[in-house]
């Protein structure tokens, strides 16, 4: 082993890991990634390994795979030893490599697709509205709505709802192995009707068979076919146990009932129960993770109780020691633990964390903890409203920074549109942000940009589009920079841009200006009333127009790169362009019967940051706070996971945010429009168990799944905010607002952290 790694005390444990099944708690900063590594490498150097045998490691995320490459070659001075003896995977490019080696057994062609998210959420929307138009939920809505609001829901809202509802139904199935067909059998004999079943399957059906008729499969239905083939060809999995004799699995909290069962068979369990087994029995699988931080469980299929019970019946150690945090932070951190364990006014609630504490690195052992500093923990009671705590917080980062240039600091948001309008607030102060969002502020801008001007194309009639177009075509005038893809005034040619805006905005026949014949031509009927230099602006625009439109007839990709070359004069947006142009080229060869209306939404859900968009960026493949000192990093909560830094912003944390199961508490599930207050997306998928277990015991009973999922939902936002708090390195700062509807309270455990850190 290379001698730069001194292993602390609770890794050394580890190490002396020779085989079997072992579960391990490890805390945030323990260190996961560094002694799965380590440990990789110490069996790769046992020479336990035969030819052809490599020990797989299993990771959550596509970054985590080359992290995991680069620390195991570290601990070989000669790289070519290590080389064919171990092999870094995603579940789902596990799954895939199953798969990918026999897919005639499990019905698919040898040259199958596989869609990504994107294209899988874009199919499931069109089915979604195709089961709309013909499908009702009338009795689900509230039945004290007047018309027009009726209407309203059904136009705006129900769509939005139906799609979450049909996401949430359509990989559950996919974990429970349930297809359409064997689903539609169990439908066909229950016992009583489940109308939220009956939508889900519907919509999962006419899915598949989308899929089916691109030829794909989506990632849920890799993870799904890989178990049933690795269930039903035992030679085949025979010869996958050889070649995997370690599995050493990290982020093991955010592992599905059906990926706990692929990893346990390649282990040499049981497929039905891969847990519960003594050390020697079931192969040799280790796994690695905090259900402390098992933060996308809500309508996932995650289950951190999978992690819990494996480490209960199996032999098992903690990683409790952690160098990221000063001792106040920890301190903190772990009352939040024994606040929630023994005293949440819930008792339901009290099983969201569990231990064990987060303990300093012992004297002796690297990294060192920040010095104790208690006066960098700031738990803010005082009452704002949600724009006065963004004003609140970027003020504080404004003094903050100019003495911290060389120090790193997140403003952590509990979700993408706020943590937008963050970064507005953050811009129009001048403050340099950096954006690990859904989209970048300049992709954003870039994509509504070029919408504006596909807008107009697709509706060229439309006096307000080509007043868009027109301040896109003078985008370097203006400000770039706003979350939705608008534009704001700057300081080149302001007035001259704002004349031609109002000019062009008072139009009454679009036509006589684009295109006008000799005799009636509208720009000269203003000649004489305007200056000579809004006359030949607007002749410039009319000249770029009417390129524009003849080049409608091009394939859309090569349409939107005609238009950015027009607008665009900075290479990271003409490099964007190019990209968008790909994801536009491949949504019309998917969707054929689709045209300039259909294709331009494609770009407004970027623009309005609704879609992941991955620009060019070096953080594509794995985030670096070390990389932006002196740079403002906004962020959301759950994308923080994993990361470090000397200061952390965690914003928001009410009781509508962070509920606590108190009868005044709201949920976000919840919809105002759906009667007796119901979660539609709970119900549809405990329709589903009752339909699994096709009991009239175990039946389904209307709204107890609602309260259930309350449930759920507050624990996951406990642990949440123990992931915020274990960001930070040295300082902490909490705040929370009172809401949209004003009404919203400190959440109760912001309140008892605040009480026990104030009393201490």
């Amino acid at each position: 082993m290379t001698p730069t790694f001194t292993p602390r005390p609770s890794q050394q444990n580890i190490l002396r890991y020779t085989g079997g099944r072992l579960g391990i708690a490890a805390v945030p900063g323990a260190g996961k990634t560094h002694i799965l590594s380590a440990l990789a490498a110490q069996i790769i150097h046992s020479g336990v390994l035969q030819d052809d045998q490599e020990v797989l490691i299993v990771t959550l995320v596509n970054s985590a795979v080359d992290n995991f490459e680069n620390r195991i070659k570290s601990f070989f001075d000669n790289k070519i030893q290590a080389l064919y003896k171990y092999r870094v995977r995603t579940l789902h490019g596990l799954a895939h490599d199953i798969v990918r080696e026999k897919p005639a057994s499990v019905g698919l062609e040898n040259q199958f697709g596989i869609i990504d998210e994107r294209e899988a959420d874009s199919i499931r929307h069109e089915v979604v509205i195709a089961w709309l138009a013909s499908h009702s939920l009338d009795d689900y809505l509230d039945p004290v709505l007047d018309t027009s609001k009726r209407d309203w829901v059904k136009r705006q809202q129900l769509p939005i709802l139906v799609d979450a509802l049909a996401s949430a139904f359509i990989r559950s199935s996919k974990d429970r192995l349930l297809t359409p067909d064997s689903l539609r059998a169990k439908l066909d004999t229950f016992f009583a009707p489940l109308p939220l079943a009956e939508l889900g399957w519907s919509i999962y059906a006419d899915y598949q068979r989308a899929l089916a008729y691109r030829g794909a499969v989506d990632f849920d239905d890799l993870i799904r076919l890989a178990l049933t083939l690795l269930q039903n060809d035992e030679e085949y999995l025979e010869r996958l146990r050889f070649r995997y004799p370690f599995i050493l699995e990290d982020e093991a909290q955010d592992s599905s009932a059906t990926q706990q069962k692929i990893l346990g068979l390649l282990s040499g369990g049981s497929s039905s129960s891969p847990v519960g087994r003594g050390q020697g029995e079931g192969g040799n699988w280790v796994r690695v993770g905090d259900p402390n931080q098992a933060i996308f469980e809500t309508f996932t299929t995650a289950d951190p109780d999978l992690l819990r019970e494996f480490i209960r019946t199996n032999p098992n150690a903690d990683m409790p020691e952690s160098g990221r945090s000063q001792p106040a932070v920890i301190a903190l951190a772990n009352h939040l633990i024994d606040w929630v364990m023994t005293a949440h006014p819930d008792p339901n609630v009290r099983t969201a964390l569990s231990l064990p504490h987060i303990e300093p690195v012992p004297t002796g052992y690297e990294p060192l903890n920040p010095l104790d500093n208690p006066d960098g923990i700031k738990l803010v009671s005082k009452k704002f409203t949600p724009e006065e705590e963004i004003i609140a917080v970027v003020k504080s980062l404004k003094n903050w920074l100019p003495e911290n240039l060389n120090s790193t600091v997140a403003v952590l948001s509990y979700r993408n549109d706020h943590a937008v309008r963050v970064v507005e607030e953050l811009r129009k102060n001048n403050i340099e942000v950096v954006e690990m969002l859904k989209s970048t502020t300049n992709t954003r801008a870039a994509a509504g940009s070029l919408n504006h001007l596909l807008s107009y194309l697709a509706d060229p009639q439309s006096t307000r589009k080509l007043s868009k177009a027109y301040e896109v075509f003078r985008r370097d005038w203006r400000y770039r920079g706003v979350g939705n893809g608008e534009l704001e005034s700057g300081e080149n040619n302001p007035e001259l841009m704002k004349t031609v805006t109002d000019i062009v905005q008072r139009l009454v026949h679009v036509e006589k200006f684009i295109a006008p014949s000799q005799t009636d031509d509208w720009l000269s009927t203003i000649g004489e009333s305007e200056a000579e230099s809004v006359i030949e602006e607007l002749k410039e625009f009319r000249v770029n127009v009417q390129r524009w439109l003849n080049a409608v007839t091009l394939p859309i990709d090569q349409l939107v790169l005609t238009l950015a070359q027009d607008v665009f004069s900075e290479s990271a947006d003409l490099a964007l362009a190019h990209k968008l142009a790909l994801v536009l080229r491949q949504v019309a060869n998917d969707h054929t019967d689709w045209r300039l209306p259909e294709l331009t939404s494609e770009l407004a859900v970027i623009a309005k940051n609704e879609r992941k968009f991955i620009g060019f960026s070096s953080d594509d493949s794995g985030f670096d706070p070390e990389r932006h000192r002196g740079k403002v990093v906004v962020t959301t909560m759950h994308k923080a996971k994993g990361m470090e830094w000397d200061l952390v912003y965690i914003m928001s944390v009410n009781s509508y945010d962070f509920p606590s199961n108190m009868p005044s508490d709201r949920f976000i599930s919840e919809k105002w429009f759906v009667r007796s207050g119901l979660n539609l997306e709970a119900e549809a998928l405990a329709q589903l168990t009752a339909l699994e277990s096709n009991s009239e015991y175990d039946g389904y009973e209307e709204g107890v799944a609602t309260m259930q999922s309350r449930l759920g939902y507050v624990k996951e936002r406990l642990r949440l905010l123990y992931v915020g708090i274990t960001r930070a390195k040295k300082d902490l700062i909490v705040t929370w607002n009172s809401g949209r509807q004003g009404e919203a309270t400190p959440s109760l455990a912001l309140s008892e952290l605040i009480g026990w850190w104030e009393g201490r």
